[in-house]
């Protein structure tokens, strides 16, 4: 079950969103979060289930132990056997079909490479709960007593498809102490409805773009031109910051309509001025975790200029893997060490130097940015190094009509997606709120509020129609 489904927004959020409203006791709209929450896990499969429930109750026990145990090496015991289990239950589930497909390369042993299914948010709950074990071993927050809600900390559906990952103590005290208001109520569901548009409309657009001219198979490679393959890629690069954002955005809606106030995971990134800027902007709580528990933990940049780029380069590795179990994934993590140690040496202060420098460091980076996008989307070597050869025309002649004809049938629907990625929208809705009332037109005031009230029951239709028999989509054909 995934956000931008009717399933789940006729048959599971409105629901879960009516019991919960009608409950006023605030343990017991927790519990109704909690069993909606435990349901949606058991959706994909309810023998995972009991993986979630293991990991919260190991996370929980760890914490407890930890509060009273003074500190020396029986607490160190304990955060090591936190991460032992935590970080071995993700190998064994994410990474044990890739270690085995080396290992049948190089050695060809095992003879059979083991498929093991991977359930639903892993990623982001065993992130969580190390992030909370690790806090209480820093005596950051005080350990959970209570076992139920450390599983409704790391089970809140919110956030377990693409995040944000949530750190435990930015709703420690939202779990026993939040206070919905009408303002959260709206801002929740002003969210929502962009993040469900931009998912439902904009990214299924991209990709339907993306998958006719920049795809995924030597079959489909054989008749596409290098001036396709760009406009396939821009689609692309397009798509994965709508999907990643939209996810981000549905999640911090939903948690926001019953009281949690999850912080932003994405800051408009293609606006960013340098690939240091860009991770500043792009997923920012899995940034902030590498930051916070590898890579200071390894140092940081306090034991010299070597083992700086040494604990980058972990963190960058880590990062790549986090993404997925393929060598491409590392590359793309390795990829963006490369051009992040050359700014740290020399470039980032060169591209801030003056407007000119600037307009050029933002050039650079969507370009490295656009680049990374094809080492994250190809997982096979073969393809990834025929779509290169493509964009640069080897191998492949660069004019094409079919490229033309698609952007030309789809312009009006790539420049709405462009706006989407960039604050425009926030921008002038801010400007005219600010300047309305500062003006006092008190009329063009209220009118700015109904547009509020409005535009989101009009991007949830919009969207439920796009995503209806999933071919239907209102923009994507507006042709000349």
């Amino acid at each position: 079950m995934v956000f931008s489904s009717l399933l789940f927004i006729f048959a599971f959020l409105a629901p879960q969103l009516l019991i919960y409203f009608l409950i006023k006791k605030q343990q017991t709209r927790n519990i109704v979060l909690l069993a909606f929450s435990l349901v949606f896990y058991a959706w994909g499969g309810p023998v995972y289930l009991i993986l979630l429930l293991l990991e919260a109750f190991t996370s929980w026990l760890t914490a407890r132990e930890l509060s009273r145990t003074p500190y020396g090496k029986m607490k160190k015991a304990w955060l090591v056997l936190e991460c032992t289990v935590m970080i071995g239950l993700i190998f064994v589930f994410k990474y044990t079909g890739f270690f085995a497909w080396n290992l049948q390369k190089i050695f060809g042993w095992p003879k059979v490479i083991p498929e093991i299914v991977l359930p639903i948010g892993i990623s982001f709950y065993t992130f969580q709960l190390l992030s909370y074990v690790i806090d209480v071993y820093r005596g950051e927050v005080e350990a959970q007593p209570r076992f139920w809600k450390i599983l409704l900390y790391a089970s809140l559906f919110h956030q377990c498809i693409a995040g944000p990952i949530v750190r435990y103590k930015t709703v420690a005290d939202e779990i026993d102490n939040r206070e919905i208001t009408a303002k959260d109520v709206s801002e929740g569901v002003r969210r929502f409805a962009v993040g469900l548009a931009k998912k439902a409309i904009l990214a299924n657009g991209c990709a339907q773009i993306a998958d006719k001219l920049a795809p995924l198979t030597a079959d489909g490679m054989s008749g596409i031109h290098g001036a396709g393959l760009w406009l396939g890629m821009f689609a692309y690069m397009l798509q994965i910051y709508l999907d990643f954002s939209a996810y981000s955005d549905m999640a911090i809606g939903m948690g926001r309509m019953v009281g949690f106030h999850y912080l932003e995971n994405f800051d408009y990134p293609y606006t960013a001025g340098t690939v240091q800027d860009f991770w500043r902007r792009w997923h920012i709580s899995l940034s902030t975790f590498f930051r916070d528990y590898v890579y200071i933990p390894l140092g940081g940049n306090r034991k010299g200029q070597g083992r700086t780029y040494l604990n980058l380069f972990i963190v960058w590795g880590l990062t790549g893997l986090w993404h997925g179990a393929s060598w491409n994934y590392i590359l793309w993590g390795l990829y963006y060490f490369i051009f992040l140690s050359i700014e740290r040496l020399f470039l980032g202060e060169i591209l801030k130097k003056n407007m000119i420098t600037k307009i050029i460091g933002h050039i650079y980076t969507l370009l490295v940015v656009f680049f990374g996008w094809v080492l994250f989307r190809y997982t096979d070597s073969a393809m990834l190094f025929e779509v290169l050869k493509g964009l640069f025309g080897i191998g492949h002649s660069f004019a094409s009509l079919e490229a033309g004809s698609v952007f030309m049938n789809n312009i009006f629907f790539l420049v709405l997606a462009v706006v989407g990625v960039f604050p425009l929208g926030k921008k002038l809705r801010t400007l005219l709120r600010r300047e309305t009332w500062r003006s006092k037109q008190l009329v063009l005031f209220n009118t700015l509020n109904v547009i509020d009230a409005v535009v989101p029951a009009g991007l949830v239709i919009l969207s439920v129609l796009a995503l209806v028999g999933n071919s239907y989509n209102p923009f994507l054909y507006f042709q000349f």
